[in-house]
């Protein structure tokens, strides 16, 4: 009888760890990323945003704490669909997005996450070293508004500053 509620007890562990680390998995390791920036600029150049690639993976801690951090913060989450279309761009030990990463004057210099502002005609006009929107052991809300609202469209736009 031991044996089988021990091996239970095993059963549902295993389950709720994998159901977790499921829940995790914020970065499609199948996408075709290209693809995926082709229709984020397409979107983009119509809703005239611009597009925001967080490069990283699932396996890297600081990549799923930015990916929450902007999804449990109100303020933040608007920010972001308000001036980005978002593209997860998936770098992993199966696909380092070597082209892709070339095209865009390698960022992934900074670490992970990475993240590379497109324009909305994909011309990229900014890359990120997220470690300097950190505090502590999260990100820095402030730091983090400061960023989105700096290279937002409107930020880039001539008429923002014209008296």
């Amino acid at each position: 009888m031991k044996v089988f509620q021990l091996l239970t007890l095993l059963l549902i562990f295993g389950l709720l760890l994998t159901t977790n680390s499921q829940a995790q998995k914020i970065y499609n390791p199948d996408a075709d990323a290209k693809k995926d920036i082709e229709h984020a600029i397409q979107s983009a150049k119509k809703s005239d945003k611009h597009v925001f690639l967080q490069i990283g993976g699932n396996w890297c801690p600081w990549c799923i704490k930015f990916h929450n951090f902007i999804k449990n913060n109100e303020e933040l989450n608007a920010q972001m669909n308000v001036g980005f279309e978002v593209v997860k761009v998936n770098y992993d030990e199966n696909n380092h997005q070597t082209e892709l990463l070339k095209e865009l004057d390698f960022p992934q210099r900074f670490g992970f996450p990475v993240f590379v502002i497109l324009d909305g005609n994909g011309n990229r006009i900014h890359t990120q070293n997220s470690a300097l929107l950190e505090q502590g052991d999260g990100y820095d809300k402030d730091k983090v508004l400061h960023f989105l609202t700096n290279w937002s469209p409107p930020a880039l736009s001539p008429a923002f500053y014209s008296n």
